[in-house]
């Protein structure tokens, strides 16, 4: 039924005009007009709706589908610049490791020091509230990844969530969610590896710092990619870097250090990789600097024990 001015005659009418040559509207939001159609189905499709393809413009079902192409449907699916998916919540990961930190920084709170003793970084030190000699020079590799997620206060962790949230979520969004992942955690490993390796055996150390600064390196190079201004983040990294180094604040730089290196070599693999051999640089590049990180590790524990 169509409905009808106040007043209009009843009955079909012929089109005026206007009508006869208006445009059709997009499949998925039919209050906008389109004359550009789906290259395989051929339905109208809206600019948002459009995904660029070898010729014309494909519609998000079809693509999904790759109904047409002749293989796999992921071959077709759209990638952000490094390569990833594109996915409906681009923030996901970075809500998640936030969840992560929290939900262990709620269980340090409950259980108290005996349990972040367990897992903080420590090279080789005898610990009195554990009652025995801890360190991942005695086999407790795992302290290199676990120290990553605990936090010292309320201020360490603040500062640490607020940064990971103003800068992993853009840079989620622009590698994809796997690149992201692993990203955040080798970055995470190097900052542990170089503290393992520098700092004293009886130094503990925990934190997320490393990973973060990861991410710091990687937003420097994705911006200079996209010919951003670098100011704001290279002002942002000095201010990180001027905390670091101030004895005051007893933090632990060779984390920061470690982390920003390995940052800012897996961020470059990861956009400026050539696509034709984009997954192998990409991926390779991040087990040249787990590698690193083995050596130093086996490096120090040689060291120690």
């Amino acid at each position: 039924m169509v409905d009808q001015a106040p007043g209009s005659p009843q009955g079909p009418q012929d089109p005026g005009p206007q009508d006869a040559h208006s445009l059709p509207g997009c499949y998925r939001h039919p209050d906008r007009d389109t004359g550009v159609r789906c290259t395989r189905c051929e339905r109208p499709i809206c600019p948002e709706c459009m995904v660029s393809a070898s010729v014309g413009f494909q519609c998000p079902e079809c693509v999904r589908s790759g109904s047409g192409t002749g293989h796999a449907p992921s071959a077709s699916r759209p990638r952000t610049l490094a390569g990833g998916t594109i996915t409906a919540d681009p923030r996901l990961l970075t809500k998640v490791l936030l969840g992560i930190n929290l939900l262990i920084f709620l269980v340090q709170l409950s259980l108290g020091a005996r349990f972040t003793d367990r897992f903080d970084l420590i090279g080789l030190a005898y610990v009195p509230g554990l009652g025995s000699v801890e360190g991942v020079a005695d086999g407790q590799w795992y302290r290199l990844l676990t120290s990553m997620f605990l936090h010292s206060g309320y201020v360490h962790i603040l500062f640490n969530m607020l940064s990971l949230w103003w800068i992993g979520g853009p840079l989620e969004a622009a590698l994809g969610r796997a690149r992201y992942l692993t990203l955040y955690l080798v970055s995470g490993l190097a900052g542990s590896a170089l503290t393992y390796l520098i700092a004293d055996a009886n130094q503990p150390s925990l934190g997320a710092s490393g990973a973060i600064f990861g991410l710091f390196g990687a937003t420097a190079v994705l911006m200079r990619r996209l010919r951003y201004d670098m100011r704001p983040i290279i002002i942002l990294l000095v201010i990180n870097l001027i905390f670091t180094f101030n004895p005051a604040f007893n933090i632990s730089w060779q984390a920061h250090v470690g982390g920003l290196v390995a940052g800012v070599v897996i961020g470059y693999a990861m956009v400026h990789a050539p696509r034709e051999r984009r997954t192998l640089i990409q991926y390779g590049v991040c087990g040249l600097v787990l590698a690193a990180v083995v050596v130093a590790t086996l490096v120090r524990t040689a060291q120690l024990t």
